[in-house]
């Protein structure tokens, strides 16, 4: 999950790295580190931590240089030390920042060290830097010398090297890690996603499976895998190079919250004419695809996951369509069938989550003919590997929690639920319904946010406590899911959800007065089997917190607390229950007093199997 910046430019890249790198630190943010070549020798600055420590260690002993490349770090192999920060060296010759793993690195470093090597870290990735050195020693060239090493990795990498002996060249290669060369005037750069270098081009190269690249300030070669020269397409980013300010916000994800209304309304703008959704949204052929599909499979990891759950129920309730949902790190490790006239649907906020994108190959090669991704970034590798693609438009998210990126991928799978229902079982009335209440969603999550002072007063309650146990029944189980990730990603309490109906079959056992249990209760089919679950959790001295329908009567008692939400109806409720679960895990962080947007072992894009 690593963040990877480079430049080779006529000015001096040092500050070009550094901006890259805050960019990039939702990647990983356990060190960070910074070469550059100057006067024909290699300066290098390494810190644990956030960028800001190496952008403060800079500023006290200042380095520059027209040649550089930078890391932020996501500790795989190897604890958050100095010693294992990139960019990593071999004898003050050849740097290397890497983002990836790999897989046979110790069989490498017994190799190398028997050749007589030093190693300095336990990173898998100081292999490669001795490696490309060795290869230099023999005479080659650096691309050369990157070439011949990389035909003997085993695993994933985006790799940006550089060697003093050419201190105008940079070489650059991929498998399985993204990695984009921005083109400027005179000058090139290279990213491990486009936000990194918005504020220096909007013009990029996206390299493929396999290149390698030679960059120059004035000139560009890319080989494929075949060592045949190609040619990439040049494309502009549609994204703008905002500063992700905090606004008058205290963390970002409470910022990002707050701006969900905002998110929705982007999802849903242009896609309906009249009350009718237009299915075009999900590419040109979308129409076409979904009249020859007859079942869908979703793949996920992590709060995706959760999203694809609940569209699981809608399609199969809604729409009367066959729906599968899987973690997409499961799914290529058994072997599902996949039949030909199956929608392959792959959810992601960043598009380049390592397993999905590996999910969605591997359904390709079992016969996938039809593939829909789901995401926030239009410049993705999960969007271009795609058949259709759905844009959430939940703009720049920060916070690691997901918040709003959540929210709008529902909002897109409600817009599949609708479009394939048309040709099973979803009739024209309840379509206009849920299209009515999609529209006006923005405005019920608003006065959902409005509860955001009493769930904070809530949220006080579990300032001393370890553990939460949450529940929900129907769709409302996988919110109660996202509720539990939230407030152990960020507060690092210990929790779990569990279907209301499974508490007597083990879970009933952990209830006392120490472990909040919370339970989402709108109006629909299931309450009265809800409210008979939470009365086994109340006998038992249990403390239940409810979120509930504004039209039921609250059932405050001396062990139950209610927080009544809007009335919604029940398609759409999964969203909006989803908003106070969010706050609640928020306000617990902040009284914790953990790091809210950048939680500790946890980085934004997963991009390591």
């Amino acid at each position: 999950m690593c963040g990877i910046v480079g430049a080779v430019a006529q000015r001096n890249v040092v500050p070009i790295l550094l901006e890259g790198l805050k960019r990039l630190e939702y990647r990983g943010y356990d060190s960070s580190g910074l070469a550059v070549i100057h006067n024909a020798q290699i300066h290098r600055e390494r810190q644990v931590g956030k960028v800001s420590g190496l952008e403060a260690a800079i500023q006290k002993k200042p380095i520059h240089g027209n040649l550089g490349i930078a890391h932020t770090r996501w500790a795989t192999h190897g604890k958050p030390t100095a010693s294992n920060a990139h960019p990593h060296v071999c004898r003050d010759i050849v740097a290397v920042v890497h983002n990836g793993i790999i897989e046979n690195h110790q069989a490498l470093r017994i190799e190398l060290i028997a050749a007589g090597y030093e190693f300095t870290s336990e990173t898998d990735t100081e292999v490669i830097v001795h490696h490309i050195y060795r290869e230099l020693q023999s005479g080659l060239t650096l691309f050369q010398s990157v070439k011949n090493t990389v035909k003997k990795l085993q695993g994933t990498y985006a790799l940006g090297v550089m060697c003093q002996d050419d201190p105008g060249t940079l070489v650059v290669c991929r498998k399985g890690s993204p990695l984009v060369i921005g083109i400027g005037n005179g000058e090139h750069f290279i990213a491990s996603d486009v936000s990194a270098l918005l504020a220096v081009t909007q013009r990029f190269i996206f390299l493929e499976d396999s290149d390698i690249a030679e960059l120059k300030k004035d000139s560009l070669v890319i080989f494929n895998g075949d060592d045949q020269i190609v040619s990439r397409p040049i494309k502009k980013s549609a994204q703008k190079a905002d500063a992700s300010d905090k606004g008058s916000y205290k963390h970002f994800m409470l910022k990002e919250i707050y701006e969900q209304p905002a998110a929705i309304i982007a999802t849903l703008k242009d896609r309906f004419v009249g009350q009718r959704f237009q299915e075009n949204a999900f590419g040109m052929n979308a129409a076409e695809v979904f009249d020859q599909v007859k079942r869908v499979h979703i793949v996920a990891c992590g709060t995706s996951y959760h999203a694809g759950l609940i569209a699981r129920y809608w399609l199969e309730e809604l729409a009367g369509i066959p729906c599968n949902i899987e973690v997409a790190s499961e799914f290529r490790y058994r072997k599902p069938i996949i039949s030909a006239d199956t929608l392959v649907v792959t959810l992601s906020q960043s598009g380049e989550t390592a397993d999905t994108l590996a999910a969605l190959q591997e359904a390709q090669k079992l016969g996938a003919k039809y593939s829909l991704a789901i995401c926030n970034v239009p410049e993705s590798s999960l969007v271009r590997e795609s058949d259709l693609v759905m844009l959430t438009c939940a703009g720049t998210e920060i916070g690691v929690a997901s918040t709003k990126a959540f929210t709008t991928q529902l909002v897109a799978l409600m817009l599949l639920t609708l479009a394939l229902g048309r040709r099973f079982s979803l009739d024209e009335v309840t379509a206009q319904r849920i299209t009515k209440e999609l529209l006006a969603l923005p405005n019920k999550i608003k006065n959902v946010l409005k509860l955001d002072a009493s769930i904070e007063k809530l949220a006080e309650q579990f300032a001393e406590k370890q553990h939460a146990l949450f529940l929900g029944r129907g769709t409302q189980y996988p919110v109660a899911m996202e509720g539990a990730l939230k407030l152990k990603e960020i507060s690092y309490i210990h929790a779990e959800a569990y279907p209301a109906g499974e508490l007597k079959h083990g879970p009933l056992a952990l209830i006392d007065a120490e472990i909040p249990v919370i339970a989402v209760a709108p109006n629909n089919d299931l309450l009265e089997k809800l409210k008979s679950n939470l009365q086994e959790v109340s006998a038992r001295g249990g403390q239940l917190i409810i979120f509930m329908d504004e039209c039921l009567k609250p059932e405050n008692g001396d062990n139950i607390q209610t927080i009544q939400v809007p009335k919604i109806g029940n398609e759409l409720a999964p969203i909006l229950y989803t908003i106070p679960l969010q706050l609640l895990a928020y306000h617990v962080a902040v009284l914790k007093g953990t790091d809210v947007d950048q939680p500790r072992n946890l980085a934004k894009s997963v991009t390591v199997e």
